[in-house]
């Protein structure tokens, strides 16, 4: 087991990984709340890939990372496991971003009864055809919302700005088009493929004590390792910008902006250099600026 410690904050990280490769961090915590999110490093923008066993590029709807984020709460007992753990008293969630996927719960009472339930559905997908044409509309319903969000509206035209055939072009919940493209088998594939345990990470925060909750986990993970290789594909983008300019109208008291900035290929150092570009655009757009 790996520690880290901040003697200025006086806290230790515990980082254990597993022999079927998961990663587990615990960050105790005297606090009466204990929260937990597990997180697959897949996201909108892998959509293209090989598998070693096959000759042919294998080729994602743009959505579905989203899409399988919704189905997995649903399970074969005809139950919602996000209804389960609402039930209980506790606050889960789950999100995609261009370029992972987490599910996440925080509680102060029925941990190990929600530990369960988490672990059951993130490790137990159940798809048919049923249940995934019955998600369709409800998706639809969030695009339309997301469409008439002034705020997205700004960071999608931004991205087309700046990027021509990069992937983070590609909406994380996709379009109408794209989603009815998707079905069961498209489902567990990607399941089968990225949802490996050598490509996720659990992250423990609260009042635990490390090798006792590592003990814990261990003891549920049923997930083993990916037996071919999978090789994600992506575009090649161009270094300059695609247009500098994009106008929307939209229903709005008064008028927003949004400024992009395009950094080719950080090969070291990512986080000082996004920490740096936050702290110029706080200096020249915040709410103290002029």
């Amino acid at each position: 087991m790996q520690i880290i410690e901040n003697s200025k904050i006086k806290e230790k990280l515990y980082i254990e990984k597993l022999s079927n490769g998961l990663t587990i961090m615990v960050l105790p915590k005297k606090t009466r709340k204990k929260y937990v999110i597990w997180s697959a490093n897949f996201g909108s923008i892998d959509n293209k890939f090989y598998v070693s066993e096959e000759s042919e590029l294998t080729v994602l709807p743009d959505g579905i990372a989203h899409y399988l984020e919704h189905k997995l709460f649903e399970q074969k007992n005809g139950k919602n496991s996000l209804d389960v753990l609402t039930s209980m008293g506790v606050d889960a969630n789950a999100y995609t971003t261009n370029d992972h996927t987490a599910f996440l719960f925080e509680c102060t009472d029925n941990f190990d009864n929600a530990l369960d339930e988490f672990m059951n559905y993130v490790q137990n997908p159940y798809f048919t055809d049923e249940n995934v044409d019955k998600e369709r509309g409800i998706i639809e319903q969030e695009i339309m919302m997301y469409d008439d969000d002034p705020s997205w509206s700004l960071y999608i035209n931004a991205l087309k700005c700046m990027y021509k055939d990069n992937e983070i072009n590609i909406d994380v919940a996709g379009t109408k088009q794209t989603i009815a493209e998707i079905n069961k088998e498209k489902l567990y594939k990607i399941y089968d493929s990225f949802y490996r345990p050598e490509n996720m990470v659990m992250v423990l925060a609260g009042d635990f004590e490390p090798e006792r909750i590592l003990e814990k986990i261990k003891s549920k993970i049923t997930l083993n390792p990916n037996k071919n290789d999978i090789k994600r594909v992506y575009s090649k983008e161009q270094e300059d910008i695609v247009q500098g300019y994009i106008k929307k109208e939209m229903d709005i008291s008064m008028p927003c902006i949004l400024i992009g900035y395009k950094v080719n290929d950080i090969k070291e150092n990512k986080i000082r250099e996004h920490i740096a570009i936050e702290i110029l655009g706080n200096l020249l757009f915040g709410k103290t600026s002029k």
